[in-house]
């Protein structure tokens, strides 16, 4: 009986080599994630999202010359807390300007005092507030007494007033390619945001509120009885609008 005889190793070299190259070609083949390219965003909403995010709030209350909080100042200054207790996180913070003339230190000091006096008066706890003071760069100019809190606030998510792309003739493929500008829509959604008293409004409406039984008992019994429980309106008492509408 013969033994078998073993392929030389001038061929099994070879054969190895190819073997070991598809494995590792393989391995790289399963490391590989199918991506595909970013591509310019078209929708305003898309490149100036809106978002939620906590921020400052601030006011300036500017010492007068006996150091009372006068009336158009005071009104502020209601509206700021009365928006702290509803919305507010954390502390109120009350800046002192530190570094003022000596005429303005007694004002200064009791402006600070009127602040925490009506703070209590609207329901804010004495441990809620933080007197600190601040170094005043030059005691020429007017110095505040700054409040400032935090709170959530909606806003756009990038910076208004940037151009990643060039409006001239440089860029060919923007000129011909019919899109908008980037800043397209960037302050006017900035000012939409500003405006929202509640940001929870942006994520979800709000529950309703009680009915009105008396209308309601009203406009079922009109429609009980065949009538129309809608309201008539009339210009100058004399004509409703459907009739407007119809003579012309």
């Amino acid at each position: 009986m013969s033994l078998p005889t073993c392929p030389p190793i001038s061929r099994i070299l070879p054969v190895a080599a190819v073997l070991l190259m598809a494995a590792g070609l393989g391995a790289c083949r399963a490391e590989r994630v199918a991506t595909t390219g970013s591509t310019y965003p078209i929708d305003v909403r898309t490149r100036h999202p809106i978002v939620l995010a906590d921020a400052d709030r601030s006011l300036d209350i500017f010492p007068t010359g006996i150091g009372h909080v006068d009336p158009r100042q005071r009104a502020d200054l209601e509206a700021f807390l009365v928006e702290y207790r509803r919305y507010g996180r954390g502390i109120l913070v009350v800046e002192v300007p530190r570094g003022v003339s000596p005429a303005l230190a007694g004002p200064v000091t009791r402006t600070g005092e009127a602040i925490q006096h009506l703070a209590a008066e609207l329901g804010v706890l004495p441990g809620g507030v933080r007197m600190v003071d601040y170094p005043v760069a030059n005691p020429t100019l007017a110095s505040p007494v700054r409040l400032s809190f935090q709170r959530m606030q909606a806003k756009v998510a990038d910076k208004c007033g940037l151009w990643p792309r060039d409006l001239g003739v440089s860029d060919l493929r923007a000129n011909w390619s019919n899109e908008p500008t980037w800043n397209f829509g960037c302050s006017t959604r900035a000012n939409f945001a500003a405006q929202v008293a509640d940001p929870i409004d942006l994520v979800r409406g709000r529950p309703e509120g009680r009915i009105d039984t008396i209308r309601r008992t009203q406009d079922i019994g009109q429609l009980r009885e065949g009538k129309d429980p809608s309201t008539r309106w009339r210009q100058d008492g004399k004509a409703n609008v459907s009739s407007e509408v119809k003579s012309q």
